[in-house]
């Protein structure tokens, strides 16, 4: 089975942040990376956004 990939505002709109917080948890290395889908396009998996999650919850 392939892996889903998140765009942006899926990411978003799963997570609760905005984009702008979502790129400071990246440069902070607290947020997963994207990962590049075609030359402009990125997206997140699904799996590192969902386990990104659940560490949020026990933290």
């Amino acid at each position: 089975m392939t892996e889903r990939h998140l765009r942006r505002r899926a990411v978003e709109e799963i997570t609760g942040l905005s984009r702008s917080t979502i790129y400071d948890l990246m440069g902070k290395g607290q947020f997963p990376r994207p990962v590049k889908l075609t030359g402009k396009a990125v997206g997140w998996p699904e799996s590192a956004v969902s386990d990104w999650l659940n560490s949020r919850t026990t933290a």
